[in-house]
């Protein structure tokens, strides 16, 4: 693994030499300029620099951000909990594109199976692409959410890009992808037969100004994530101006940052990813900044992590049972009694058991709970039925 990292170089980091003792530029075992590459056992999570954004669409440059993002990451207090963290540096450009694809999936996917979860540090968001495959390697169905204002599925035969990966998912053989989430679209930067082929594919997209008015709604969904790819470009322009593609909607900062605590914070998630952070447009750092404050809350909501995902034991849950009047099937919902959290158990085939079994308890909130009590099906639950049938 090593032998694709470059070290970093803590030399022109701003403060690096004033560092306290709980700072995470202390925390961190880092793989820094002139030291041994870092032990991996006993590790809960590991930064990943990947320098590759010859697929960044108007925004080449951003393979540069990792380092820019670490600066202020450092700087940051680790919360009430004891962490194990490696940095272990930065994945160079390969001599090809796909050279740097190959070291990315290789290097996610020995972590992955060691249990340990990356936190990727883009790079364009092509390396969502590198993400999926190392789940191939394990064999594992997942779901991927995505935090953007469009839905990078690109037209036609197009070149895998930065906005092109989802249908290069969507068509690769064998196909793991189980469910895909939007979070954010933006309708203006959306072709409507982007919507439809959503719809057909029995994928969720959630429209910017819909999430932004109930933003606990956005817990559910990224707890259905083994994968989280967020592109700074959904946040607004005004609060992360480092991006090549950034608009004046979308995303506040604070609302990114408890997006991405909810990332850590669900038990399913396995690996993350922060892309197109370009330093060039990056006024005051403020966009370095604001991500290294999204993974610090990432972080923050890793150690608090109930292990409370209901997919054996549901002694620790209460049972609700609702019928839907017209409807051939009753509704299981489990609420967890640690976490005040809610689970839908939708059912499948008995002989797809192995398949499926990640994917049947699906989250979801009080008020998908409160729409079966009304005699309506939850969207979620629909959507998975179709799927698991």
């Amino acid at each position: 693994m090593q032998e694709f990292f470059t070290p970093v170089d803590t030399s022109h980091f701003n403060g690096a030499n004033k560092y306290s003792a709980t700072t995470y530029g202390k925390v961190i075992n880092a793989y820094l300029k002139g030291d041994d590459f870092p032990s991996l056992e006993n590790v809960h999570l590991a930064i990943i620099g990947v320098e590759e954004d010859r697929k960044a669409i108007n925004n080449e440059g951003c393979g540069l951000a990792a380092d820019y993002v670490r600066e202020n990451l450092y700087k940051l207090f680790q919360g009430n909990y004891s962490t194990k963290i490696v940095d272990l540096g930065n994945i160079k450009k390969g001599n090809t594109i796909d050279d740097s694809y190959f070291a990315v999936s290789d290097v996610l996917a020995q972590l992955l199976k060691k249990n340990i979860v990356p936190i990727i540090i883009g790079g364009s968001q092509d390396l969502t692409y590198c993400n999926y495959l190392a789940y191939q390697k394990m064999e594992q169905t997942i779901n991927i959410v995505a935090i953007d204002s469009s839905f990078d599925i690109g037209e036609g035969d197009t070149m895998l890009d930065s906005q092109s990966y989802l249908s290069k998912i969507i068509l690769h053989k064998p196909n793991i992808l189980f469910n895909f989430s939007n979070i954010g679209y933006q309708s203006y930067f959306v072709d409507q037969n982007s919507i439809e082929l959503m719809s057909k594919l029995f994928f969720d997209a959630h429209r910017l100004g819909k999430v932004r008015k109930n933003m606990e709604d956005v817990e559910p969904i990224v707890r259905n994530a083994d994968v989280v790819s967020f592109d700074v470009s959904s946040i607004r322009q005004s609060d992360a101006p480092g991006n090549g593609n950034a608009s004046p909607n979308g995303f506040y900062g604070e609302e990114a940052c408890q997006i991405s605590r909810y990332a850590g914070f669900s038990d399913k998630l396995t690996s993350i990813g922060f892309y197109e952070i370009n330093p060039a447009f990056d006024t005051n750092k403020q966009t370095a900044h604001l991500v290294a404050q999204m993974i610090w809350y990432f972080i923050d909501g890793f150690y608090n992590r109930k292990h409370d995902y209901p997919i054996v034991d549901k002694s620790e849950y209460t049972k609700y049972r609702v019928s839907i009047k017209d409807h051939e099937h009753e509704i299981v919902f489990y609420k967890s009694n640690k976490s005040d959290r809610w689970w839908m158990d939708v059912p499948y085939p008995v002989n797809h058991q192995i398949k499926f079994e990640r994917h049947h308890m699906v989250p979801c909130s009080y008020s998908d709970y409160e729409t079966a009590c009304s005699d309506e099906m939850p969207d979620s639950w629909w959507q998975t039925y179709q799927k698991l049938g």
